[in-house]
């Protein structure tokens, strides 16, 4: 391996190791984030609220690319990193170019059905006369640059998994300051609304693409790009998509949750609840981050490591990322919990949907630092292969959980009964992610031991 080498994965302490992915994996993912963030915040300043709701609307459509980009990306980068470490460079390689198929395949297919009736969607996902426009103008644009949302994210996680942490956030970078400027110019100086926010995203993404190719062509990448290797391997597609499905099922779910969400939230608090909830899921985005951040650091590590048979070494990567994670999400709740307010005059300065949004966030982030080990060890279980315990760790808190809770709660509590559908469902997927990790680790425990005494059976 190149930049960070196989020596460094196998021998290095492992908090240095994480903090080494964690620090380039915390400005990726936060520019990452900021693709929609930004977009609310200079469409709720200089549009507003009405036009917030129209981007939350559509929201749900939008993540459908990270669902092929995590499935894709998260799939063949499992495999790559433990191919890496168990020494087998081409298998390697075949997974990057099968990862490639899968995310044109689908992003492909993914456009042509949303093109296809773009007003059908938006009423479909609940807009009213108010928020139609916004979320049809939005959404189309959206709809065009599918591709590149999708492709920027499994590049990202593909070049990661060698070991290399500094290309992917210099693209997010580059790509996240773009989008940033074009925000500026489109929609504070042109003054072209959604259209411009639209715009804004799909050519700074594309840009990120372009740049992340580039690595592989005029660069020194671990993995060399071969066309052959984009002939279809059957095997390794199965295997790509049974580990990554896991990660693309959390994002579908979340999917199916949101337009769950947002229809419950018009049909029990109208227009300005579908603002405030749109306001308060950017707020959740970076409130999670950081966790997730961990786990993206710590999937190399635990992977290569898990490749290798050094079960030490993956057990010290749990524990310490699991302590991280909690600690970082503690502090990140006493910050909102306590100012909530602040929070939300970054997007828009509206005293109605600000009281809402106060009181609602109390609600909704009430056990946020139990999200630390949630990710963390969803991320372990793609890391290691485990196809059915990452599927159910990623997917069970939207479709077991939070869906159940938001159709049911409402009618006994009102609009409040969403809210306090998050916190339940978080509560109950860290029992579950608990129960599942904890049989995992005793095996590590042993496998550990068994490593000690020269086992290698």
């Amino acid at each position: 391996m190149k930049g960070m080498n196989k020596k460094s994965l196998d021998s290095d302490h492992v908090g240095r190791l994480l903090i080494i992915f964690a620090i380039p994996a915390f400005i990726s993912m936060a520019v990452h984030t900021l693709y929609n963030v930004v977009d609310t915040i200079f469409i709720g300043q200089y549009v507003g609220r009405d036009a917030i709701g129209g981007l939350t609307l559509v929201f749900p459509i939008q993540i459908l690319s990270l669902m092929i980009g995590m499935t894709a990306g998260i799939g063949g980068a499992s495999i790559i990193s433990r191919s890496l470490g168990a020494d087998q460079t081409s298998r390697a390689e075949v997974a990057l170019g099968n990862s490639f198929i899968i995310t044109l395949i689908s992003s492909v297919i993914l456009t042509v059905i949303g093109l296809a009736n773009v007003p059908l969607w938006c009423r479909l996902l609940g807009a009213s006369e108010a928020t139609m426009s916004y979320a049809s103008d939005y959404l189309y644009i959206i709809m065009i640059g599918m591709f590149f949302m999708t492709f920027i994210f499994v590049l990202s996680s593909l070049i990661r998994a060698e070991g290399n942490a500094k290309v992917p956030m210099i693209g997010m970078i580059l790509s996240a300051g773009l989008n940033i400027v074009l925000d500026w110019v489109f929609i504070g100086y042109l003054d072209g609304g959604v259209k411009g926010a639209a715009w804004a995203t799909v050519i700074s993404q594309i840009v990120g693409v372009i740049y992340f190719m580039s690595y592989y062509f005029f660069l020194k990448p671990a993995l060399r790009f071969k066309i052959s290797n984009l002939n279809p391997d059957w095997k390794m597609i199965w295997e790509i998509i049974s580990i990554g499905s896991s990660a693309g099922a959390m994002v579908l779910s979340g999917s199916i949750s949101g337009i769950v969400i947002n229809r419950t939230v018009i049909a029990f608090g109208g227009d300005l609840a579908l603002a405030t909830w749109g306001v308060l899921n950017r707020a959740m985005m970076f409130a999670v981050m950081p966790s997730i951040v961990i786990g993206q650091a710590i999937q190399p590590i635990v992977g290569f490591n898990y490749g290798a048979r050094h079960f030490g070494r993956v057990l010290r990567s749990i524990k310490i990322s699991s302590i991280a994670a909690t600690v970082i999400g503690l502090l990140v709740f006493l910050a909102i919990y306590f100012n909530p307010d602040s929070v939300i005059k970054i997007f828009i300065d509206d005293e109605e949907l600000i009281d809402m949004g106060t009181h609602a966030s109390r609600i909704v982030f009430l056990v946020l630092y139990l999200i630390g080990l949630i990710n963390v060890g969803a991320t372990v279980f793609q890391s290691i292969g485990k196809a059915l315990p990452a599927f159910l760790s990623t997917v069970t808190r939207s479709l077991l959980f939070l869906i159940p809770a938001i159709l049911i709660l409402p009618r006994f509590i009102g609009l409040d009964g969403v809210w306090w559908a998050f916190p339940i469902s978080d509560f109950m997927t860290f029992v579950l992610v608990l129960g599942m990790l904890i049989p995992l680790l005793l095996e590590m425990k042993r496998k550990k031991a068994e490593e000690k005494m020269g086992i290698t059976g």
